[in-house]
């Protein structure tokens, strides 16, 4: 650890703001932080509080002082998302961390908690990915203007750390999934996208269903609240300018992933892979090796995040914007 970055002791009272509780991630990280005990975290929606908003953003950390902040507030989106709104992607995102990063700072927060992306690495990086390959070569070009952006937050957070000895760590998940994920088929991830598409093909009693691309790419898939767990560990036992993969350290391809979302839903038609489309990247597999030394590993397999994740699309499908 760096000598001039002073660490806060945390406890159950310590005033912690989770930025974007309501999403995918924001949500397990509250669901998280109440489930070992925590009792003063601070939320607000984005109509109380608008994010991009810097003036609104830092009378917010005048107001409630917290002392740490766990950033999970990004505008995401799959890649086809990525490709229709790529000024979006890369100006939103700068905008809701440069706020959020430099008014924690100057607020006097004393922990602050980026959540990045593992689309951060390089398109043809060596598998697994280390934490090391950060900006050694290109990236993937469909989501490369998020991925700038969560590269900025990064290295806004070391800048900062370098500095000011402001206490800024950032952490790299894989694909994530799970109960409150995006089940739009437009603008959503290929898992949640999977259980919608196989779920209205068995309730329309179709004989097939369509996957993008070839099936071949690798990808590696953690439980969102598996993700909340590492986070909160983290902030609880993490303090230096490295970077850390968030992951399980183990993928499946895509088609194997179709065939376990086709076999939890029940679907028995065929699977057809739509080579026109685009796959992305070949491999993308999280070296987490850094993290298992801190002491953590993932505790929710494939099968049963899935399971899970299905069980609560059911439960929820009539609140859901499909």
């Amino acid at each position: 650890m760096e000598s001039n970055v002073s660490r806060i002791a945390i406890n159950h009272d310590t005033k912690i703001f989770v930025a974007g509780h309501k999403g995918l991630v924001g949500s397990a990280v509250v669901r998280n932080l109440q489930s070992k005990g925590y009792t003063n975290i601070v939320t607000r929606t984005r109509q109380e509080l608008d994010l991009m908003d810097k003036s609104a953003v830092d009378a917010f950390y005048s107001e409630e002082q917290p002392a740490v902040v766990i950033d999970a507030a990004a505008k995401v989106g799959g890649i086809h998302a990525n490709n229709i709104y790529p000024a979006e992607f890369i100006f939103d995102n700068l905008r809701i961390q440069n706020n959020l990063i430099d008014g924690a700072y100057r607020a006097g927060v004393q922990k602050f908690v980026f959540l990045g992306s593992s689309c951060i690495y390089p398109k043809m990086a060596p598998q697994p990915l280390k934490e090391e390959y950060l900006l050694t070569g290109a990236l993937e070009p469909t989501n490369e203007w998020y991925a700038i952006a969560k590269i900025a937050g990064i290295k806004m957070c070391q800048a900062y750390r370098k500095q000011y000895g402001f206490d800024a760590i950032s952490l790299m998940p894989t694909n994530l999934y799970g109960p409150g994920d995006n089940f739009d088929l437009q603008n959503s991830h290929v898992l949640p996208a999977l259980i919608r598409k196989f779920h209205e093909a068995k309730a329309n009693q179709d004989s097939t269903v369509t996957i993008w691309g070839t099936g071949t790419p690798k990808r590696e898939f953690l439980y969102v609240d598996d993700m909340a767990d590492a986070s909160v560990f983290l902030m609880e036992n993490y303090s230096d300018a490295d970077i850390v993969n968030v992951g399980t350290g183990e993928d499946v391809s895509i088609r194997e992933l179709a065939e376990l979302v086709q076999q939890t839903v029940g679907f028995t038609g065929e699977l057809v892979f739509d080579a026109s489309k685009p796959d992305g990247t070949p491999r993308k597999l999280m070296d987490v090796g850094r993290l298992t030394s801190q002491g953590w590993k993932a505790g929710t397999g494939l099968e049963k995040g899935v399971q899970q994740t299905y069980d609560w699309f059911l439960a929820n499908i009539s609140l859901l914007r499909l």
